[in-house]
């Protein structure tokens, strides 16, 4: 019986340790996200100004649907939404 009881004490640090982990890792995750969607916002806005500058008439509107796609893909997800962009474009001459 004496062995059960030195048991808990073991278990509770192995799962505090864990929760530890795991809740570093869901902060991590979350900072990586917001960084990501701050970096994706400014490229889009940076895009359309230099395109703008340039004459074309392609621009990606900056909202919470943009926001979130530049920050779970990344660069490539700001270049998904300028090739919607252009697509539009060809295609319905918007």
């Amino acid at each position: 019986m004496k062995q059960i009881i030195n048991f808990w004490p073991i278990g509770a640090v192995c799962a505090i340790v864990l929760l530890i982990v795991a809740f570093r890792t869901k902060v991590e995750f979350i900072v990586n996200l917001a960084l990501r969607c701050v970096l994706g916002t400014i490229a889009v806005y940076l895009l359309n100004g230099a395109l703008a500058w340039g004459g074309a008439a392609v621009a990606v509107g900056i909202n919470p649907l943009t926001v979130l796609t530049a920050g779970i893909l990344g660069f490539p997800g700001v270049l998904l939404l300028f090739g919607i962009g252009l697509y539009q474009f060809f295609v319905w001459g918007a």
